[in-house]
C-alpha cells in the first residue's frame, strides 16, 4: 500500500514531472495544474551534469533526451583576449555513473515536451492555463481550488510551480527568492564546427562568457554582467548589448557574435537565490523545486535539484503507508541539507565573483565545486 493514491500538482516543470511520473508508474491518479496555456514553443538551452541525467534515467527518458540532446564529456576553459587562448583542458567526473556521460546540453523546450509525453503516457493528467488557487485541509485529505472553485480532494498537492509560488503563499510560507547581483543573458545560436563540448571564459568584461551545445547544429551561448534592468530593451538592442559585451572575446565567440539576431531567443534573467529554512510542508501541501529553493546556475545545478526533489518525494510516498511525520522527517532529512548546500555553494562562488571582479582564479574554483555538487544525493 502506498501513502497516496490520488495526488494534485501545481506546476509543470522539472520538480513536477519528476515526482507525477513515478506515482503515475505505480498506479497512482496525478492530475497537474500549470497556469500557462501550454508548453512554450521558445526558451534558450540547459547544463545537465550526471545526476540530472541519471535522475532522466529514473523517469525513463533518458534514451530520448540523448539523442534530442548533446552528450559530452570535458570542460575548456579559455582567456579574454583576440586569441582565445585555451587556459586548460578538463576531464569531467562521470557522477551520474558509468551509464552516463559526464554533461549534456539541450534545448529547454525539447526535455519539457519530453517529460510532458513520458507523464501523460502513464495516464497524468495535466490541465493547462489551470491555476491553484486555494487549498484547505480536511478530515479526507487536502480540498484544491483552481481558477476559484474547487477540482476535488487530494491525499496530498505538491507546490510545484516555480519562483514564485503561489502555493508556497498559499500555505504562509514566507520565504521569497532574492537577488545576488548578477544578471545573464542567454541566445540560441548556431554551434561552430570546433565546440564539442561547454567552454568557459573568465576575466574581461563579463564574469562568464561561455556556451554549451545541445544538439548538432545548435547551442546556447550566455553572458553573466552585474545585474542591471535590461528587461524592456526591443530584440534589436538585445542584440547589440550581446555582441557588446562579448567583444572582448576570440575564438568560437567570434562566430556566436556574427550569428547573433532578433530570432535567436534572447533573453535576460537575474540570478536569485533562496532556500526554505525547516519543513518545506504545512500538512498534506509541500513545495518542492524553485518553490523551495532557487540558485545562481553557477554550478548548472538547479533542474537536477528539482528532479532530485520529485523523485525523493515520490519515492517515499510509495514505500510509506501514511502521510505523517515520519513521511515528511525522511524528506526533509534527504533534500533539506542537499538543497541548502547547492544554494550556499552557488551563491558563495557568485559573490567570490563580484569580490574578486572577474578575476580568472575563480574558473577552478567553479570547477571544483560542481564537481562536488554534481555527486550522487
Amino acid at each position: 500500500m502506498t501513502a497516496v493514491t490520488k495526488v494534485a500538482i501545481a506546476g509543470c516543470g522539472a520538480a513536477s514531472l519528476a515526482a507525477a511520473i513515478p506515482l503515475a508508474e505505480a498506479g497512482v491518479s496525478v492530475d497537474v495544474y500549470e497556469l500557462k496555456p501550454g508548453l512554450s514553443a521558445l526558451g534558450s538551452g540547459i547544463t545537465l551534469q550526471g545526476n540530472a541525467l541519471r535522475a532522466l534515467g529514473r523517469l525513463g527518458v533518458w534514451e530520448r533526451a540523448a539523442a534530442e540532446g548533446y552528450p559530452f564529456e570535458g570542460l575548456t576553459l579559455r582567456a579574454p583576449g583576440p586569441d582565445a587562448a585555451v587556459i586548460a583542458e578538463l576531464p569531467e567526473v562521470k557522477t551520474g555513473g558509468p551509464d552516463f556521460p559526464a554533461c549534456m546540453g539541450m534545448y529547454r523546450p525539447d526535455l519539457a515536451r519530453i517529460l510532458v509525453e513520458r507523464a501523460e503516457s502513464l495516464g497524468v493528467r495535466i490541465h493547462f492555463g489551470a491555476k491553484v488557487t486555494g487549498v484547505r485541509e480536511t478530515d479526507e485529505g487536502v480540498l484544491v481550488d483552481v481558477g476559484g472553485a474547487p477540482v476535488g480532494v487530494f491525499d496530498l498537492l505538491v507546490g510545484a510551480d516555480g519562483l514564485h509560488s503561489t502555493v508556497r503563499e498559499l500555505i504562509g510560507i514566507e520565504t521569497q527568492p532574492e537577488h545576488t547581483g548578477m544578471g545573464i543573458w542567454r541566445a540560441f545560436v548556431p554551434r561552430p564546427a570546433e565546440v564539442t563540448q561547454s567552454q568557459l571564459y573568465y576575466g574581461g568584461p563579463a564574469y562568464i562568457a561561455g556556451y554549451t551545445p545541445t544538439g548538432e547544429d545548435t547551442m546556447y551561448a550566455f553572458l553573466v554582467e552585474d545585474a542591471q534592468d535590461r528587461f524592456g530593451v526591443s530584440p534589436a538592442e538585445a542584440v547589440e548589448i550581446m555582441r557588446g559585451l562579448s567583444a572582448a572575446y576570440g575564438g568560437p565567440w567570434n562566430a556566436v557574435r556574427e550569428s547573433l539576431s532578433e530570432t535567436s531567443r534572447i533573453n535576460y534573467t537575474w540570478f536569485t537565490a533562496h532556500v526554505i529554512d525547516g519543513a518545506w510542508n504545512r500538512g498534506r501541501t509541500v513545495v518542492i523545486g524553485d518553490a523551495a529553493h532557487s540558485c545562481p546556475p553557477t554550478v548548472a545545478q538547479g533542474a537536477a535539484q528539482a528532479m532530485e526533489d520529485g523523485i525523493v518525494l515520490a519515492e517515499l510516498l510509495l514505500a510509506a503507508d501514511a502521510v505523517d511525520g515520519a513521511l515528511w522527517d525522511a524528506f526533509h532529512a534527504r533534500r533539506v541539507p542537499r538543497a541548502t548546500a547547492v544554494v550556499e555553494a552557488s551563491v558563495q562562488l557568485g559573490r567570490w565573483q563580484l569580490e574578486h571582479d572577474r578575476d580568472a582564479d575563480a574558473a577552478g574554483l567553479i570547477f571544483g565545486v560542481s564537481q562536488r555538487m554534481a555527486q550522487p544525493a
